[in-house]
């Protein structure tokens, strides 16, 4: 069980990084009673957190089960979306590139 996080590229890295922790807890809070998040919980509970083209991004959201994040700091810009975790991922998570 994977639980991915996409960030735009354009997001200056601090915000990146609130980002990230942010869209962590979004995702867990929205989803925390499913039995995905109970199995992801029992560990290993495995994070991937991708860097994203808009592209990519806007492409992203039209997959199920996710949270996006906006930060104000940055007038409201959609800055992350996260995914509940699974096991088995469409193929577009294959080869967003991790976030060094």
């Amino acid at each position: 069980m994977k639980m991915y996080i996409l960030i735009r590229e354009s997001v200056p890295a601090g915000f990146a990084m609130l980002a990230a922790a942010h869209a962590s807890l979004a995702c867990y809070l929205k989803f925390r009673d499913t039995p995905e998040v109970t199995e992801w919980l029992s560990g290993p509970f495995y994070k991937a957190v991708c860097k994203v083209n808009d592209k990519e991004f806007e492409k992203a959201k039209e997959f199920e089960d996710h949270v996006v994040l906006t930060e104000s700091a940055l007038d409201n810009q959609e800055v992350a979306v996260a995914f509940k975790p699974r096991e088995d991922w469409p193929k577009p998570f294959k080869y967003y590139r991790l976030y060094k």
